[in-house]
């Protein structure tokens, strides 16, 4: 996605790396660099919007349940994973969730 207006931080960078700046998980300078983008861009700050939205539910519906270690373990690893570019076959993803109640089986 792209507003069509040129920026210093392009939008699809804005949005690969969103949940990131949402969770903290940057440095400040990046940080610095996306306010900006968001001052500048309302495509990009309405989709920074319905995340930080997204997250609160979530947060707010599923924030009281545990979560397994090995199931964190595999989604961190699932994560890096994709982060470093790496195909990561389909079949895992279905393995991750298929001991969790409530999440049906392939």
């Amino acid at each position: 996605m792209s507003c069509g207006e040129p920026h210093e931080t392009d939008c699809a960078e804005v949005l690969d790396h969103l949940y990131e700046f949402l969770d903290h998980e940057m440095p400040d300078s990046d940080c610095t660099k996306f306010e900006v983008h968001f001052e500048e861009c309302s495509p990009c700050l309405e989709k920074y919007g319905l995340e930080q939205a997204v997250k609160k539910l979530v947060k707010r519906c599923c924030g009281q349940d545990d979560v397994p270690a090995d199931l964190r373990s595999k989604v961190m690893g699932r994560i890096d994973l994709i982060r470093s570019g790496q195909a990561v076959p389909d079949h895992e993803v279905s393995a991750a969730g298929a001991d969790l109640p409530g999440v049906a089986k392939e």
